[in-house]
């Protein structure tokens, strides 16, 4: 019997078929997985896969809902981290947050379409057709909530060409020198709120800004280094306050993402300002959290934390081969896994079938490539092509975007929902 190869040139098909959505289900990948079906041993799973866990996502919401209502603040969940509306949906109906951060235009848009009332847009608005597409739905819109920044009188003008009879709030963005976007002077953010103050489509309500960007370690320098800019921001605000340049009669003081909303908290609540005072944290990664950069700077992950977060995300693949002692290949790679500040970080080993879980930290991944990732391991190591490998990531960040679906699980790894993501 001798086997055909086709040796033509023209090797497309006759019949073009919709492109599969779901890289991790089997078959036309047109379908997120069946409810109730074990991604272990179901027919319908492709590997690799990315998973995260039911239990995991609801202590996180409810840990930082439970840290705001003690401290009495406010929460913009960060939502480019999944943009997936099943989890930031949940982030409001679970997590109690006012509404949800976003770092772009096109993020805005899809947050509105997610059905979120809150958007506060954590950065300058100066696209014009983004203004003019914000400003047409806060017109149409007035009982919807919306903050972005502005941190120039060229970002002040733009709003105002291009904003039509709209009318937005704003937030005077401070920074440092050498850090991210905002006003480097108190005397140059005075100018930029008169000229708020004068515009009839702007109203100046608060002043932010973005410790991260500082780059400081979790260290007493790193401490009070936070803590100078959350001063910065404060006096900031008074200053404002003092020259009557707010047209709201209270001010919100907005800084607090992943790594520092407990600093941010602390010099928030303790601030005396001439007006009423509502601080208000962005966070986005804790409702993934990690097992890598995250565990190690997150306020809950510090000693004597009263609250934590659990590792939500979870990537599984097979073992491709194992060419050499010490070393075998796994199925993911950078179009799976994060990589920018940690390797996937091995949790747990199944045979094929999905039996036999037990532990893998004597493991460790090396490397990856576009495709393959470089487990190192034992030579006495009994894995073998086929078996799975479950790690968990660091920076969830740069997870959510690598993949159009996830299914969330519960402990047994059942599907119970589908997360489908916008990027």
């Amino acid at each position: 019997m001798s086997i055909r190869f086709p040796l033509q040139a023209d090797g497309l098909l006759d019949a073009q078929q919709p492109a599969p959505r779901f890289k991790s289900v089997a078959g036309a990948g047109d379908q997120p997985l069946t409810p109730g079906s074990n991604v272990f041993t179901s027919d319908e799973v492709f590997s690799p896969l990315m998973v995260m866990k039911q239990s995991a996502l609801q202590n996180n919401l409810h840990q930082l809902a439970t840290f705001c209502q003690e401290n009495g603040i406010m929460l913009a969940a960060h939502g480019k981290t999944s943009m997936s509306p099943a989890i930031l949906r949940r982030a409001i109906s679970e997590g109690g947050a006012w509404g949800l951060g976003a770092a772009t235009p096109a993020q805005v848009r899809a947050l509105r379409q997610f059905g979120i009332r809150n958007v506060f847009l954590a950065n300058e608005l100066v696209d014009p057709a983004g203004i003019r597409w914000i400003g047409q739905w806060q017109q149409q819109h007035p009982d919807h909530g919306f903050l972005c920044y502005v941190d120039s009188l060229q970002g002040v003008k733009l709003l105002e060409q291009h904003l039509g009879d709209a009318q937005i709030s704003v937030l005077m963005e401070m920074s440092v020198s050498g850090g991210r976007t905002g006003c480097r002077s108190q005397q140059v953010a005075i100018k930029i709120a008169e000229a708020i103050k004068d515009s009839p489509s702007l109203q100046l309500v608060g002043v932010a800004g973005y410790e991260g960007a500082l780059g400081a370690g979790r260290d007493e320098a790193g401490i009070q280094r936070v803590k100078a800019y959350c001063q910065m921001m404060i006096s900031t605000a008074a200053l404002l306050a003092d020259h009557q340049l707010f047209s709201s009669d209270h001010i919100i003081l907005s800084a607090g993402g992943g790594a520092w909303f407990d600093v941010v908290t602390e010099c928030f609540t303790a601030a005396t300002l001439p007006l009423p005072m509502t601080p208000l944290i962005r966070s986005g990664a804790y409702m993934a959290h990690d097992s890598g950069l995250y565990a190690r700077i997150a306020p809950f992950a510090q000693p004597g934390s009263s609250h934590h977060f659990d590792a939500a995300l979870e990537i599984w693949g097979r073992v491709l081969s194992r060419p050499e002692p010490g070393l075998a290949f796994v199925d993911f790679g950078r179009r799976d896994v994060p990589f920018d500040q940690d390797l996937p970080n091995p949790l747990w080993i199944r045979n094929a079938d999905g039996s036999e879980p037990r532990a893998a930290t004597h493991l460790r991944i090396s490397d990856v490539n576009d495709q393959h990732a470089y487990l190192l391991l034992p030579d006495d190591e009994t894995l073998q092509p086929g078996d799975w490998v479950g790690c968990g990531i660091s920076h969830p960040c740069t997870a959510f975007d690598k993949w159009r679906y996830l299914p969330l699980v519960d402990d047994d790894y059942c599907v119970t929902d589908s997360l489908e993501t916008a990027f």
